[in-house]
């Protein structure tokens, strides 16, 4: 299943920089880094990012890690949430940081 990961421009600019991930502001007040499902996407987009440029959404594998739980959130759907840093070798098709 693919999960998805969206960063605001600065983030992601950083998050290539250093290749670790602590998250968003968002995501640090709530203590792990916010997914979403391919097919939830759009709807976190809408909800949380609406009218916002320069978003990459970057695929992230994450399969089988202890540290993924899946939690009722909007619309008592299931959103995967990480308990740990993103790093950049959990990315899928992204170039080695610089």
């Amino acid at each position: 299943m693919t999960l998805v990961k969206i960063f605001r421009a600065g983030e992601w600019a950083a998050f290539r920089e250093s290749g670790r991930y602590r998250g968003s502001a968002d995501d640090l007040r709530d203590g792990f880094i916010h997914l979403s499902t391919a097919a939830q996407a759009a709807g976190t987009l809408k909800a949380h990012f609406a009218g916002e440029g320069g978003l990459v959404l970057a695929e992230v594998d994450v399969a089988g890690d202890p540290a993924l739980k899946w939690e009722k959130s909007r619309n008592g759907q299931d959103f995967p949430h990480l308990y740990r840093p993103l790093e950049w070798a959990d990315t899928l098709g992204q170039e080695e940081p610089a």
